[in-house]
């Protein structure tokens, strides 16, 4: 028997227009559960705004305790079960305005809030002031101190930069501006040299053919979250080749991978429901702050689009099921592309472990960040 695929309609100005005539429709409920607030969206469905949810939210430093994911056609339901990082219900009237305007795409602004543990948070984009310094490099101590003392004689001001490490390989975003001008380097020649200079420092540590990129982004009205991009950074940098070195077992339908250490152990599994024309995808590992966020964004880069999700935590296990196609309407039937899909969530679940952040400039001491 044929199954009828859903395809998301491509055209553009067509979901703009369905967006404006059904924007999001969000409800906090602090009523229901007693030790939790309940977020609930209704919103007209396209690719990537599940990912846009959970970044709202996860920005904000939430703590995501369950899911439930329902998006089969054009609209979706999703319910998020979130306290602050304290364990507390979501009471601020003006945190819970901002979340009921910024996880409508069309509403959102720039306005800082205060999250629970007293930071100010936006979305964590790069900014129209700053130039951004994206690098993927051999993971190796004194790097970081390196760049920091090149840009330090260039006149380059950092303004922070967060670093990723993960399988031996680093991944890093600094965002920097002109120190005398006060504002991004935007003159073709002076960026060309700072770029030459990075280069020769990540150059210098690495043997001939060993992967490495350095790379100068001008400020762009099109912004990529910043976390979001370390993934993609790390991915295009093939870290997650290593995920799957402890055994990998393919038969029929049905493939599962897991990593042997201990308690720490991730497990991803892959089953194909014929009947539906769905993959079910669950993966089993350690529950941790930004879990469900890293594992959205894999998925999404990776164009699958999740139709069924839910997730929830016992004690310190997170199990995350999704029911998947990819964008353009098959299943993980291939092996190689079962393989590429758990090696790249394995590597999601590792990669914060190793994270960093700056601000306001970079260590002058040598350092490594490596698990």
């Amino acid at each position: 028997m044929e199954i009828a695929v859903y395809k998301p309609y491509g055209d553009h100005e067509f979901q703009s227009l369905i967006e404006r005539i059904h924007p999001p429709r969000v409800c906090i409920d602090n009523d229901t559960c007693r030790n939790c607030t309940i977020v609930k969206v209704d919103s007209a469905n396209k690719h990537g705004i599940l990912l846009e949810m959970v970044q709202v939210l996860t920005d904000l430093d939430l703590l995501i305790l369950r899911s439930y994911i329902c998006s089969d056609g054009g609209w979706l339901m999703d319910v998020f079960h979130v306290t602050d990082q304290l364990g507390n219900k979501i009471t601020d009237e003006s945190l819970i305005h901002y979340i009921e305007q910024a996880i409508c795409a069309s509403r959102r602004g720039s306005r800082e809030v205060q999250t629970c543990v007293g930071r100010n948070v936006r979305p964590r984009h790069v900014t129209m002031e700053h130039t951004a310094m994206e690098m993927t490099a051999t993971d190796r101590p004194g790097l970081m101190s390196e760049i920091s003392a090149v840009l330090a004689e260039l006149g380059c001001h950092v303004s922070g930069a967060v670093a990723w490490t993960h399988n031996k390989r680093a991944a890093c975003i600094v965002y920097m501006e002109d120190d005398l001008k006060h504002g991004p380097i935007m003159d073709p020649y002076r960026v060309a040299q700072i770029q030459a200079q990075l280069e020769n420092v990540v150059e210098a540590h690495h043997y001939e053919g060993e992967r490495r990129t350095v790379r100068l982004a001008a400020p762009a009205a099109s912004q990529t979250h910043t976390e979001r991009r370390l993934h993609q950074l790390m991915a295009a940098d093939r870290d997650y080749e290593q995920c799957c070195s402890c055994g990998y077992d393919s038969s029929g339908d049905d493939v599962a991978h897991r990593q042997k250490k201990g308690s720490n152990s991730t497990e991803v599994k892959i089953e194909n429901c014929k009947e539906k024309g769905y993959s079910i995808v669950t993966v089993r590992s350690m529950d941790r702050p930004k879990l469900l966020f890293d594992t959205i964004c894999t998925l999404t880069d990776l164009q699958y689009v999740v139709f069924h999700a839910s997730i929830s935590s016992f004690e310190s296990i997170a199990i995350q099921e999704y029911y998947v196609r990819h964008k353009n309407g098959w299943t993980l039937d291939s092996e190689s592309e079962r393989r590429r899909m758990i090696q790249n969530l394995m590597a999601a679940t590792e990669r914060r472990v190793s994270h960093v952040r700056f601000q306001n400039g970079l260590t002058s001491t040598p350092f490594t960040v490596s698990l």
